[in-house]
């Protein structure tokens, strides 16, 4: 499985968790997603998708630009994972709702869903980016502005989880091999 950390960061933020995530999973390609096309980003199995919300519940900059492009492309076949940052406490009713923005306008197109994480030990108010049970976010949260520091434990134990779900997508090798004789 071809496997990319896409991502689009402001302050380095969500640029900083990519190259943390990119270390942890042992990956080789790490892409910001305004200097790569879209065809590129569909290039790749499972496309890690880093973003931080911004304001009240907007989309960070790179990934606002990029995102019509995007959603207009099949992503059938592909695994979609998220992390980004976000502030739980000023913005509590907005908390990482770029999760959700860039789902709804790709989960039709074909896109697969990896990488839920609990809503447990988090201070927010709402988000967009919450499963329907309201259990889980769609990806990984970080809140650097007020938790900071969590963010390394959270970035750990979110790469082992999803280390987990990606092996059980990738065929074995007893599967992929010809049949002997």
């Amino acid at each position: 499985m071809r496997v990319a950390i896409v991502w689009g960061s402001n302050t380095g933020q969500t640029e900083e968790a990519a190259g943390r995530l990119k270390e942890l999973l042992s990956l080789e390609t790490s892409l910001d997603v305004s200097r790569a096309s879209p065809e590129e980003i569909l290039g790749y199995d499972v496309v890690i998708i880093g973003a931080s919300t911004w304001d009240i519940g907007e989309l960070q900059y790179d990934w606002e630009d990029r995102l019509p492009e995007l959603e207009e492309l099949d992503w059938s076949g592909r695994h979609v994972a998220f992390f980004g940052t976000g502030d739980g406490l000023t913005y509590d009713d907005t908390f990482v709702d770029a999760f959700g923005l860039i789902w709804e306008r790709i989960k039709d197109k074909g896109a697969m869903l990896v990488g839920l994480w609990p809503t447990e030990g988090y201070r927010f108010a709402d988000s967009a980016s919450l499963t329907e049970d309201r259990t889980h976010f769609l990806g990984l949260p970080l809140d650097n502005d007020n938790e900071a520091h969590l963010t390394e434990e959270r970035l750990v134990a979110w790469a082992t989880k999803l280390k987990g779900e990606l092996a059980a997508l990738a065929p074995s090798a007893a599967e992929a091999a010809p049949p002997a004789g």
